[in-house]
C-alpha cells in the first residue's frame, strides 16, 4: 500500500503546478494552457504505464490496457481533469490518477484479461467556464454537437466552438468523440466526497448508491437605467429590486422539501454596475439538485412564477436560459456488492451514501452500469484551495478498483 500511495502522491503533487492561479488554488479551465499541460502530463504517465493513448475530438484523454478480446465491451475508469476557479487539487483529477494506478496494478499483476481496461481523463465536467457541464463525458455518449458548441459562451463572449478551435480541436468533428453503443460495459469513478460525512465519522470509504439530478439556469431580469438620486422609488424599473425579491426565497423553497434538496445562486451580474445608477439588468444563475426530480421542477416553476409577478409589477420582463438538465441516477447494485465485499475483506471502514454533487458518473450512469467510490474530504471542504484528502485513501480506492475490475474484465 505504501508503494501505491507514493506513486499517487508524486503524480498529484506534480499536477498541482498546472494552474492559472499559483498559490491560490487550482484554476484549470477547459481548453486552457493549464488544461493542455495537464493532459500532456497524463499522456506521459499513461505511455509510461504501457497504455495505448489517444485524445479525442472533445479533449478527453484515454489510456487503454489491452485485453485479449478487445472487441468486448470495456471496463472504463476515471474522472475529470478540469477545475473550478480557485478550486482544490483533488476534485476530479485524483480520480484520473486513481484509475491510472488501477491500470498499473492490473498490469503488474501479470494476469491476462479478456476485456480492455480504459483510463479516462474527461474534459470540462465542472462547467465553470461556459456554465454547462459534463462536456467530455457527454461527447463520449454522443450528446454534444457543433451547434451545442456554438450556443454556450464564457464571460468574455468566447463560445465552446471558438475555444475548441483555439485549443487545436475541430468542433465540427466533436460527434466523432462518441463511442459505439455497447462498447463500454462498466464505468468506475473514484472521487473525493466533497462533503463532511466520511471525515466527521472517521470512515475510510464511501460506496455511492445514487447521484442527484440537477437543473442549471441563467435568469435575466430587465429594468431601466436611471439616476439613483432623482428617480422616485415608485417610478423605477429596478432590475435588482425585482430579482432579489425572488432570489431571497429560493433557498427556503429548497429547505421546505426537507429531503436533501439544495438550491444555489452562485453568480450574479448587475448592469451597468454603477453605484449611482438604477440597475438596467440583472443576470443570475440557479443550480438546483435533488434525488427527486419533481422537487427540482417545482422550485424552477416557483422561480419563474415569482419572477413573472415581480417584473409585471414594475412593467418589465425576464428571460430564462437553461444550461443543463440531468436526471438523478441509481448506481450499480452489482458493483456496489463487489466493492462492499472487498472493503470488508481489507477491513476498511465504509458507509453507503448518496452523492449530492454531480459527477461524470451522473451523465454516464444514465446509459451505462456505473459505480462510484468516495474518499474523505478534510472537514468536508471542496471547491476551495483548502480542499485536502490524505493520499493513502486514494491508494485504498485503487486497490478496491483493481479487485472490482479484475472480476468485470473476465466476465
Amino acid at each position: 500500500m505504501e508503494h501505491i500511495t507514493q506513486r499517487i502522491t508524486q503524480n498529484l503533487e506534480t499536477l498541482k503546478q498546472f494552474t492559472a492561479t499559483p498559490g491560490n488554488g487550482c484554476t484549470r479551465l477547459p481548453f486552457s494552457q493549464e488544461a493542455r499541460s495537464a493532459v500532456n502530463y497524463l499522456r506521459d504517465l499513461m505511455v509510461e504505464a504501457g497504455l495505448r493513448v489517444r485524445e479525442d475530438e472533445a479533449g478527453n484523454i484515454f489510456g487503454v490496457l489491452e485485453g485479449e478480446q478487445p472487441d468486448l465491451p470495456c471496463v472504463m475508469s476515471g474522472s475529470h481533469y478540469d477545475s473550478v476557479l480557485h478550486g482544490g487539487d483533488y476534485d476530479g483529477i485524483a480520480g484520473v490518477i486513481t484509475a491510472l494506478e488501477t491500470a498499473r496494478l492490473l498490469k503488474e499483476s501479470g494476469k491476462k484479461f479478456k476485456r480492455n481496461f480504459v483510463v479516462v481523463g474527461f474534459n470540462d465536467e465542472e462547467g465553470m467556464r461556459f456554465g454547462t457541464g459534463y462536456f467530455g463525458s457527454g461527447a463520449m455518449l454522443g450528446l454534444r454537437d457543433a451547434e451545442y458548441c456554438k450556443k454556450f459562451l464564457d464571460k468574455d463572449g468566447i463560445s465552446i466552438y471558438e475555444a475548441m478551435r483555439n485549443y487545436g480541436l475541430d468542433p465540427e468533428k466533436v460527434q466523432n468523440a462518441k463511442w459505439e453503443d455497447g462498447s463500454i460495459g462498466h464505468f468506475i469513478e473514484t472521487h473525493i466526497e466533497q462533503g463532511p460525512v466520511l471525515d466527521t465519522h472517521g470512515i475510510e470509504i464511501g460506496l455511492v448508491t445514487g447521484i442527484v439530478g440537477l437543473h442549471r439556469h441563467m435568469f435575466t431580469v430587465h429594468g431601466r437605467a436611471d439616476h439613483a438620486g432623482t428617480t422616485p422609488m415608485d417610478m423605477r424599473l429596478d432590475a435588482v429590486d425585482a430579482a432579489t425579491k425572488v432570489i431571497s426565497k429560493i433557498a427556503d423553497w429548497a429547505r421546505e422539501k426537507n429531503d436533501g434538496t439544495v438550491a444555489t445562486v452562485g453568480y450574479m451580474n448587475v448592469l451597468p454596475g454603477g453605484i449611482n445608477i438604477v440597475a438596467e439588468k440583472v443576470v443570475f444563475s440557479v443550480d438546483i439538485r435533488s434525488l427527486n426530480m419533481a422537487n427540482i421542477e417545482d422550485i424552477t416553476a416557483k422561480i419563474e412564477q415569482a419572477l413573472a409577478e415581480e417584473t409585471a409589477q414594475i412593467g418589465s420582463t425576464f428571460e430564462k436560459e437553461t444550461k443543463l438538465i440531468i436526471q438523478p441516477v441509481a448506481l450499480s447494485e452489482k458493483m456496489l456488492g463487489i466493492l462492499e465485499e472487498s472493503t470488508k475483506a481489507h477491513q476498511f471502514s465504509y458507509k453507503r451514501l448518496p452523492s449530492g454533487a454531480g459527477h461524470d458518473s451522473l451523465e454516464i450512469g444514465q446509459k451505462i452500469p456505473t459505480v462510484m467510490i468516495f474518499v474523505p474530504s478534510k472537514e468536508g471542504r471542496s471547491h476551495t484551495p483548502v480542499e485536502f484528502t490524505e493520499y493513502h485513501y486514494f491508494a485504498k480506492a485503487a486497490v478496491l478498483q483493481q479487485e472490482l475490475a479484475e472480476k468485470l474484465l473476465d466476465e
